[in-house]
């Protein structure tokens, strides 16, 4: 059982940027290819993106590329997602999540394991 926790989260303006982490407190995650997913009020929860265990392949939803920025320290045992040029759509609560193969790594049943999720608000 791998547990996840998310921080990072917060309320900011339109252009700002925020950092999110994620963690696995008495697991590691180095075995594990990770994603971002993230689901506003209403909406069905959608993939953002998602690297490889050793960090080397990484994909985007089109909607972030070039904006975010996913990246991994399993030194530190730590997912981070870095999010720049912030729009007010990119409001949603952000869930980080593992599984052991990088495949169908937009596909949010095919994870294991789930982290509870950090808020983001982005104002106009």
């Amino acid at each position: 059982q791998v547990q996840l926790v998310e921080s990072g989260g917060g309320l900011v303006q339109a252009g700002d940027s925020l950092r999110l982490s994620c963690t696995a407190p008495g697991s590691t995650i180095r075995t594990y290819a990770m994603a971002w997913f993230r689901q506003a009020p209403g909406k069905t929860r959608e993939f953002v993106a998602a690297i490889s265990s050793f960090g080397i392949s990484t994909n985007y939803t089109d909607s972030v590329k070039g904006r975010f920025t996913i990246s991994r320290d399993n030194t530190v045992n730590t997912l981070y997602l870095r999010l720049n040029g912030l729009k007010p759509e990119d409001t949603a609560r952000y869930y980080c999540a593992a599984r052991k193969y990088f495949v169908r790594y937009d596909v949010a049943h095919e994870y294991d394991y789930w982290g509870q999720g950090t808020q983001v608000t982005v104002s106009s």
